[in-house]
C-alpha cells in the first residue's frame, strides 16, 4: 500500500516552470553556442534578415542580471498586448454578466430549436465567428453548460453535444480574424500590419468548420440510427444534465438592445482595425469603453461593471501574463547574441526540404510545441523570433509563417490533455478522454491535411503581406 500511495501519476509541470527551464536553458546556451549574427535591411518599414551575411562575433553570454530580469523585460517589450487581451477579458466579462450570450443563444434555440440538424451548422457558424472576432476561445466553457441540454433533448449522444461546441470555437481560434491573443502577437513580433490577411484566414475557416460540421452531424445520424455506435463508454446517466423541461429565461429589453449595440461595436471595430490601422493601443482603450457602454446599456451598476471587468480579466489573466514570460526565451537568446546562430543553424537543415513544404513543417513543429506551451499568445511570443529569422533566409512570407503558426497551435486545443479549457469542457460534459481521442483524431488529421494544402497555396500565391 505504500509503496502504492508513494507512486504518483506523472503531472505536467506548470506552463511557468516550463518557460522558466527554457529561459534558463537559453541562458546557459549562450555560454556554448557560438554568438553571431546577419546584417539586416528595411524593407517596406520592417528589418528583414540579409541572406548569406552571417558572421560570428566576439562571444557575450547571458550575465546573472540579464537572466533576473529577463521576464520583466520580456513583460515591458509587450505590454501593449498583454494589455489588450487583459481588455479583452474584461470586455467579455460584462458580455457576460450582462446576459448577451442568453439573448444569443435564446434566439438561435427559438428560431433553430425545431430544425432538425440544421441547428448545428447555425450554432457552430455563430460560435466560430464569435471566437474569431475575440479569442476567447475559453468562452466555450460557458456555451457548453447552457447548450448541452438542449442537445441530448434532441437526442444527440455527450460526445456530439460537446463536439458541436468544441470544433466551432476551436476553429473560430485557429483561423482568427482579429483574435488578440495568437494572430495579434504573431503580427506584432513578425511586424506585419495587425490583422492583415484576413480574407484568407476567411476562407480557411468556413472550409474547417463545414468539414467540422459535416464530421458532427454524420456522427449523429449514424448514433441516431444505431445508438450502439455510440463512442461514450461511461455509464453516466443523461438525466444529469437534462431537466423535464429545458427553459431558458426571457431576456429583458436593455439585454437586447445590448447585444445589439455589441454586434455593431464589432463591426465598427473591424472598420477602424483596417481603415485607420488601430493597433493594440487604440483596441486596449476599445475593449474598455465598449465593456463599459454595454455595460450601461444593459443596466449595470458602474461598481458591478467594474467588478465584472475585473472578473473578466482574472479568467485571461494566465494567457495574457504568458506573452511577457514567454518573450523572455527571445530576450536572453539577443542578450547572449545567439538568436541569429540559431537561425542560421535551422536554415541549413530547413534547406533540405522543398521550400514550398517549408510551411508544412512548421505547421507541425508547432503543432508539438503546443503540447508543452497550450497558450496560442505564449508560443506565439516564444516561436515567432526564431520561425521569422527562419521565414527570411526563404521567399515564403511571413504571412504564410503566421498562418503555419496558427494552424499548429490551433488545431491541437481539442486534443492534448495539456489545454485546460478544453479538459475542463471534458469534465463539464463527463467525457473520457479516452473516449474523446477515438472520436475525434480522424477530424483532427482531416484539419492538419487541409491545412498544409492551404499552406502549399498561400505559399505559391505569395499571401501576405509581407
Amino acid at each position: 500500500m505504500e509503496k502504492q500511495d508513494k507512486k504518483q501519476k506523472f503531472q505536467m509541470p506548470h506552463i511557468y516552470v516550463i518557460l522558466f527551464i527554457i529561459i534558463l536553458l537559453a541562458s546557459v546556451a549562450s555560454y556554448i553556442i557560438p554568438a553571431g549574427t546577419f546584417d539586416r535591411e528595411e524593407v517596406n518599414g520592417i528589418n528583414v534578415i540579409i541572406a548569406d551575411t552571417f558572421h560570428y562575433i566576439d562571444q557575450a553570454p547571458v550575465t546573472f542580471m540579464e537572466f533576473m530580469t529577463a521576464i520583466p523585460r520580456g513583460i515591458q517589450e509587450t505590454v501593449i498586448i498583454i494589455f489588450g487581451i487583459l481588455a479583452i477579458g474584461a470586455m467579455f466579462g460584462v458580455i457576460e454578466k450582462a446576459g448577451i450570450i442568453d439573448v444569443i443563444l435564446n434566439f438561435l434555440i427559438k428560431t433553430f430549436g425545431n430544425k432538425g440538424l440544421l441547428i448545428v451548422p447555425v450554432i457552430s457558424f455563430v460560435l466560430a465567428l464569435f471566437v474569431a472576432m475575440t479569442g476567447m476561445i475559453e468562452a466555450s466553457l460557458i456555451f457548453l453548460p447552457a447548450l448541452l441540454p438542449l442537445f441530448l433533448k434532441f437526442g444527440y449522444d455527450r460526445i456530439a453535444s460537446t463536439a458541436i461546441i468544441l470544433i466551432s470555437t476551436v476553429i473560430g481560434f485557429a483561423c482568427g480574424l482579429t483574435t488578440a491573443a495568437n494572430v495579434g502577437t504573431a503580427h506584432t513580433i513578425a511586424e506585419l500590419p495587425l490583422f492583415s490577411g484576413l480574407w484568407y484566414r476567411a476562407i480557411a475557416l468556413v472550409i474547417m468548420l463545414t468539414v467540422g460540421i459535416i464530421f458532427v452531424s454524420r456522427y449523429i445520424k449514424k448514433v441516431q440510427k444505431n445508438p450502439e455506435a455510440s463512442l461514450v463508454t461511461d455509464n453516466v446517466d443523461n438525466s444529469e444534465f437534462v431537466k423535464e423541461k429545458v427553459e431558458y429565461p426571457k431576456s429583458e429589453t436593455r439585454t437586447v438592445i445590448a447585444t445589439f449595440v455589441l454586434i455593431v461595436l464589432l463591426v465598427l471595430m473591424a472598420f477602424m482595425i483596417f481603415q485607420y490601422k488601430w493597433y493594440f493601443l487604440e483596441l486596449g482603450g476599445y475593449y474598455i469603453f465598449s465593456g463599459i457602454l454595454i455595460g450601461l446599456i444593459a443596466g449595470l451598476k458602474p461598481s458591478k461593471i467594474a467588478e465584472y471587468m475585473n472578473d473578466g480579466m482574472r479568467m485571461i489573466l494566465l494567457g495574457a501574463f504568458i506573452v511577457g514570460v514567454a518573450r523572455a526565451i527571445s530576450v536572453v537568446l539577443a542578450d547572449g547574441m545567439i538568436m541569429d546562430t540559431i537561425v542560421y543553424g535551422l536554415s541549413k537543415v530547413v534547406v533540405l526540404l522543398p521550400e514550398s513544404i517549408i510551411p508544412v513543417a512548421m505547421m507541425v513543429v508547432q503543432g508539438l510545441i503546443n503540447f508543452l506551451i497550450p497558450s496560442g499568445s505564449g508560443q506565439a511570443a516564444a516561436t515567432m523570433p526564431i520561425i521569422i529569422g527562419i521565414v527570411d533566409l526563404t521567399e515564403m512570407t511571413r504571412q504564410t509563417a503566421v498562418l503555419a503558426f496558427l494552424f499548429g497551435d490551433g488545431f491541437s486545443n481539442i486534443f492534448y490533455p495539456t489545454s485546460g479549457y478544453f479538459m475542463a469542457a471534458l469534465a463539464i460534459a463527463k467525457i473520457k478522454y479516452t473516449d474523446w481521442i477515438k472520436f475525434i483524431w480522424p477530424l483532427i488529421l482531416v484539419w492538419y491535411t487541409i491545412g498544409a494544402v492551404l499552406l502549399v497555396i498561400a505559399y505559391f500565391i505569395n499571401y501576405g503581406p509581407m
